[in-house]
């Protein structure tokens, strides 16, 4: 999945050599990982998994294997996976890498890549203060995420039915397409898992760290770009911008906004870590 967000990295890593940055080296063992712990939760999630989806996503439609995931998510913490919980006194907005003088944009969300098969994924992102993962889509996907430690900012939509396009007239304006407003809040842990399914519950989100915090992801089934999963990127401008003539049937516009596709952003910078939790017996 780490793959999904290089070309984004890639183009980070030029800007932070540009701005004469090269030669800072983070080792990976500065990651403040916990690494005493026996907790046996990871290889049940992973048991779960195995036993739940299938490479087509969830078998059927039944509400149980849905509640089962996260009743075990929500009992989570850090420790659960080998991390250790980050204080914003401590950093500064600066997660786990203890460079308060360097500025914000330059520190990486680190990827932790727990597991990946044919059928999901179990991965964690580590996030400093104010990084961001822009507004992306989860095409024919459920996912599971847990918010370990800190908070986070979720902003999440989903497209409106039927689809409802809008072509420029003018130049420099993208093709838009409408979607609805499904999130939008803080979670802090401890709190529940949240779910997105591949048309409600929010498809399309932007995290945006309020603290430095990791959120735990379970993703059914994996992007696969050679079979349609591709992760895009997009921009949301609000309904005003474009809703002259398009009726609003069900909530008010501030419900509502106009999502372009865009590249990869060039500010997406991630790193990949290494996962130092318990091992998984597959």
């Amino acid at each position: 999945m780490f793959s999904k967000f290089q070309k984004a990295t890639d183009k980070a890593m030029v800007f932070l050599q540009n701005r004469a940055l090269s030669t800072l080296y983070i080792p990976k063992q500065k990651l403040h990982m916990a690494m005493n712990t026996t907790s046996p939760k990871v290889q049940l999630l992973f048991d779960l998994c195995k036993t739940t989806f299938t490479p087509s996503g969830l078998p059927s439609a039944s509400p149980q294997p849905i509640r089962k995931l996260c009743s075990l998510l929500d009992t989570f913490g850090p420790a659960d996976i080998g991390l250790k919980e980050e204080s914003p006194d401590d950093d500064r907005g600066h997660g786990f890498f203890g460079l308060n003088r360097v500025a914000r944009w330059a520190q990486p969300i680190t990827f932790l890549d727990i597991y990946e098969c044919d059928s999901f994924t179990m991965c964690v992102f580590c996030f400093p203060t104010s990084s961001v993962i822009p507004l992306h889509d989860h095409p024919g996907m459920t996912v599971f995420s847990k918010v370990l430690y800190g908070s986070m900012h979720v902003k999440a939509y989903d497209w409106v039915e039927p689809v409802c396009i809008k072509e420029s007239r003018e130049p420099g304006y993208p093709q838009v397409r409408l979607a609805r407003l499904a999130v939008d809040k803080v979670s802090t842990a401890p709190c529940g898992t949240s779910v997105l399914y591949p048309k409600t519950g929010g498809n399309l989100h932007c995290f945006t760290a309020v603290t430095p915090c990791a959120v735990l992801d379970v993703l059914a089934p994996p992007y696969r770009e050679d079979i349609g999963r591709k992760c895009t990127y997009y921009i949301d401008y609000p309904y005003s911008t474009f809703g002259n003539g398009t009726e609003i049937s069900n909530g008010k516009e501030e419900d509502y906004a106009w999502l372009a596709e865009i590249e990869t952003p060039d500010d997406l910078y991630m790193r990949e870590g290494v996962y130092v939790g318990p091992a998984i017996q597959v």
